[in-house]
């Protein structure tokens, strides 16, 4: 029997402004779960996003270098909380459980077990895991890749990983033969980074943290800011209480973008008022319908400033700009001229008024912030979207100058480093030539597999073996039936994590299952005690100092596991001296300069200073490294963000996956979305109330949700419950990772491969068949 995991479900409107002492509440509630409310965990949290301390393990946001007492979130604690648990999932546990039984419990419950303690191999014969030594393990691992085609095993990495490691992950895939480095950026925001190269020739944003004190305008399109990067919400209320204008568009009222109380202030906190009125106009966008809000706020954009022209008024358009540094204006004013507005308004759920309202406040404007999340990336056409939003702050020169600029919202916390160090399938982003001449081995040109051409792969059998540097890949990605059937037929599947979680349960004909230090614990090598560096979304780089004792005595950091994979399969392939590099990670840092000079120069001289150092981002600078040597304008194709969805049949729905502020990706601390009011409950689906009566449902029941494709696959979610919300009509939601069964392989975005999420294609069913 699994453990029990709710004991009520209650659904209630929910008010209360993020942040507040809401938040408080919830971390007592998450420390005393965990046997750490009186362990020193709060003097532990001091430490976070702190030059001398530890880099937060849950979101990207920037660190600054003068810090806030508190320089970290509810999410962000959270993410601590749960990493250094007192609870222990050693080998008692998997002596007591088979693998089989485990996988009926919830993901919540797998990772509630706590810390992985001992290196554990899975026996078909028992259906359990088993301890095995360290060194039996790697010597096993490096035979089996010995017998393998290394174009069919996949090196994957979830975004927790440090740069030491990932750099040192990627050579060890490319001196075994293999290209095939997917990680979890692919499933996120692959859409901004084919989408902003093609525009600005910058794979990643222009904005610095300094810059959001500088601005006049903020933009955020598709992001719970609340939920996935709640540090952000400081310069964001610094900003509206200097009078600056924050717009912002999406399907749901996210409450972090609503209303914010500060916990820092305890003036605020104590205060009877609902907080900080975070946007100062928030518009609910129908799924999907972004580049037709993008669309009008241009083409407004676009009248203000012929009727300038008109008047001999200044002109709207920054047009010094567009002239010096753009191509392709030309094509882009006449997509807009041609577009009309009754099909914007549409598409976009969104008033004309209104769209001219947000483009009136732009044309006054002078350094304008565009950030989105996931709202836009995870589309069919979430490159086109990317495109989009750089049209918009390029008509105005809003990229490039202090204060402006494109602001991509990443998310895990180094899933953005782990790129810029070498994580990628693409060779054209790699030095391949200097890994060969540096350390004297052939790396293999052709491009690897993404996260969904390994899971199209493992289905058609030509993927043999997945090795995972954390991450819990077979619940994150779609078409979750097919893949976990398919990935048993698997001849190797090494997971190196710190918890338990179902894709350690399925399963290859080889498993194991190695236990690595936290990024919060002390790693200590040769040389002394280690310390490592991560990237966050503003493109700097920051040291990070492990701080707690080690979870147990047999942990191995994530840098040492990889290298003794590396010693097992690869030896005496290359020059790279792997111990050496294990019992110093300075070596390893300046191995990371020497092929990355333009990015790390003096790397082990400034990563460790308060704020860390910028990389080079030569778009920030006007410098646009595209082929054309300009910044593009690149008009979309369509005002449809997802063909796919045929919403003329009045039964099909708009699923949009969402995040609750008790999980960070797949990982769920808990049952309580406070900020949406639903507790006890992860198997709900949001609905307009509208849908609710036109299809003849009620509040409360519960239904199935199958996919409306139209691919004759089946693909079904049971037991869902209908729950009343504020969301357009057409459209629903429900939670990632739940969910992700009804989307499939093929609704990813054209050029990146992103799972097209946010616009899935469901029917509603309510007299399902027997399970």
């Amino acid at each position: 029997m699994r453990p029990s995991t709710t004991s009520h479900i209650e659904i209630r409107k929910y008010n209360h402004p993020t942040g507040g002492w809401g938040s408080l509440k919830s971390l007592i509630r998450k420390a005393r779960a965990q046997g750490l409310l009186t362990s020193g965990i709060w003097s532990t949290l001091l430490k976070q996003n702190k030059a001398d301390g530890y880099m937060c393990v849950s979101c990207s946001w920037a660190k600054p270098a003068e810090p806030r007492p508190f320089e970290f979130c509810e999410n962000g604690a959270k993410a601590t909380i749960w990493d250094q648990t007192k609870r222990r999932c050693g080998p008692e546990f998997f002596a007591a459980h088979s693998v089989n039984e485990l996988l009926d419990w919830p993901d919540h419950d797998l990772e509630k077990q706590g810390r992985l303690l001992e290196p554990m191999r899975y026996n078909e014969v028992t259906d359990k895991y088993e301890p095995v030594a360290w060194e039996a393990a790697f010597r096993d691992i490096g035979e089996e890749l010995s017998k393998l085609d290394p174009k069919s095993v996949v090196f994957y990495t979830s975004g927790r990983a440090s740069l030491e490691a990932s750099f040192m992950y990627q050579l060890f895939a490319r001196i075994y033969g293999s290209s095939n480095l997917p990680d979890s950026s692919n499933m996120c925001h692959e859409s901004t980074s084919v989408g902003l190269p093609e525009s600005i020739g910058s794979p990643v944003g222009t904005v610095q943290l300094e810059d959001f004190s500088r601005c006049d305008l903020m933009f955020f399109f598709g992001h719970n800011t609340g939920v996935t990067a709640p540090r952000l919400l400081h310069p964001i209320e610094e900003a509206r209480q200097r009078g600056i204008p924050v717009i912002t568009f999406n399907p749901l009222p996210e409450r972090g973008l609503k209303r914010f109380k500060n916990p820092q202030n305890p003036i605020e906190m104590l205060s009877p008022g609902a907080g900080t009125k975070m946007s100062s106009d928030f518009f609910q966008i129908r799924g999907g319908g972004d580049i037709a809000a993008m669309t009008g706020i241009a083409k407004a954009v676009l009248a203000l400033d012929d009727a300038a022209r008109r008047t001999g008024a200044p002109r709207v358009l920054d047009t010094a700009f567009i002239e010096e540094h753009t191509h392709g204006f030309d094509a882009f004013e006449a997509y807009l001229r041609r577009t009309p507005w009754e099909k914007i308004d549409l598409r976009s759920g969104i008033a004309r008024a209104d769209l001219e309202h947000v483009a009136d406040v732009y044309s006054k404007a002078s350094a304008v912030i565009g950030n989105y999340g996931m709202g836009l990336t995870q589309h069919r056409h979430g490159t086109e979207n990317v495109h989009m939003l750089c049209n918009l702050l390029l008509m105005r020169g809003n990229i490039g100058k202090p204060g402006a600029g494109v602001s991509p919202l990443r998310g895990h916390s180094n899933v953005q480093g782990q790129r810029t160090v070498g994580i990628s399938e693409k060779p054209e982003l790699v030095p391949l030539d200097k890994f060969a001449e540096f350390y004297r081995f052939e790396p293999p040109r052709e491009k690897g597999r993404d996260t969904v051409e390994t899971c199209e792969g493992v289905i058609d059998g030509s993927v043999r073996a997945f090795i995972g540097l954390g991450g819990n890949f077979v619940r994150a990605v779609p078409e979750t039936g097919l893949v976990e059937d398919a990935w048993r037929h698997l001849r190797l599947h090494v997971q190196i994590a710190t918890k338990l979680n179902r894709s350690h349960l399925i399963p290859g004909a080889v498993t194991y299952l190695l236990p690595c230090l936290s990024r919060i614990e002390k790693d200590l090598q040769a040389t002394g005690e280690q310390h490592v560096s991560v990237e966050d979304s503003t493109a700097c780089i920051h040291g990070s100092f492990g701080y707690r004792t080690p979870a147990g005595p047999n942990l191995l950091s994530e840098p040492r596991i990889v290298a003794e994979l590396a010693k097992a399969t690869v030896a005496g392939k290359s020059s790279i001296p792997w111990d050496e590099w294990v019992a110093d990670y300075a070596r390893v840092r300046d191995e990371i300069e020497r092929c990355y000079p333009d990015h790390f120069k003096d790397f082990n001289k400034r990563f460790l200073a308060p704020g860390g150092f910028h990389r080079d981002i030569k778009a920030s600078k006007r410098v646009w490294q595209t082929p054309n040597k300009k910044a593009n304008f690149k008009p979309p194709t369509m005002l449809e963000t997802d063909p796919d969805i045929d919403v003329s049949q009045s039964d099909v729905l708009t699923l949009i996956t969402v995040r609750s502020n008790d999980q960070f990706n797949t990982t769920v601390y808990g049952y309580r979305d406070r900020l949406r009011g639903i507790d006890g409950t992860r198997m709900v689906l949001l609905m307009n109330e509208q849908d609710i009566e036109r299809l003849g449902l009620h509040d409360g029941q519960e239904i199935d949700l199958e996919s409306a494709a139209g691919d004759n696959v089946e693909r079904r979610v049971h037991g869902l419950r209908v729950t009343p919300y504020s969301i357009p009509r057409g459209d629903c939601a429900g939670y990632y990772p739940e969910l992700n069964p009804l989307i499939p392989l093929w609704h990813r975005a054209e050029k990146a491969h992103v799972p097209a999420a946010k616009s899935v294609p469901v029917r509603v069913v309510t007299s399902a068949p027997s399970r």
